[in-house]
């Protein structure tokens, strides 16, 4: 059995505050990649309170994003309209939430191959990969280089080159 993981396609990643360009172009791809993935596509939504700028992270990265009940929050509607399952909240970069829910998938139907796409390269996606690496190191974990997208080109490039040095596939 394999998963698609789709990491943060959220409206301030993309065209918010923190969005840019590279995360734009990603989206039809991404949306694509959904519409023709044969089996559960999950989804985790980046969620911070309005306590956000007093958070560690919100320290070292103040920029408010992904408040819970904003527009920013949002999944971007054409990845949105795909979605089937409930969005798994996070508040950190890598979820430990969405390891134990596929874990459970591993239990249950033999997970064998996750793959994720999304946002940011550097931060999330590589995060949860590795989180997931941890959590079920005999489960093939891949990333879609071309449906994902780093706060810069340089990192995101890097970002790739380091989860590929973990045995993690580069597709």
């Amino acid at each position: 059995m394999k998963v698609l993981i789709v990491i943060d396609m959220q409206n301030d990643f993309i065209t918010g505050p923190l969005g840019t360009k590279e995360a734009q172009a990603i989206v039809p791809k991404v949306a694509e990649k959904i519409q023709d993935f044969d089996g559960p596509v999950i989804f985790t939504k980046d969620t911070h309170g309005p306590d956000y700028l007093e958070t560690q992270e919100g320290k070292k990265l103040p920029v408010p994003h992904c408040i819970k009940g904003t527009p920013g929050w949002e999944l971007e509607p054409s990845i949105a309209a795909l979605q089937k399952l409930t969005p798994i909240e996070k508040n950190t970069f890598g979820s430990i939430g969405l390891a134990q829910v596929l874990k459970s998938y591993q239990t249950l139907w033999g997970l064998n191959t996750v793959e994720l796409v999304g946002l940011c390269t550097d931060i999330c996606v590589i995060s949860n990969a590795m989180v997931i690496k941890a959590t079920m190191p005999q489960v093939l974990v891949q990333v879609d280089a071309s449906c994902c997208a780093g706060v810069t080109p340089e990192s995101h490039r890097r970002a790739l080159e380091a989860m590929a040095a973990c045995q993690i596939e580069i597709v």
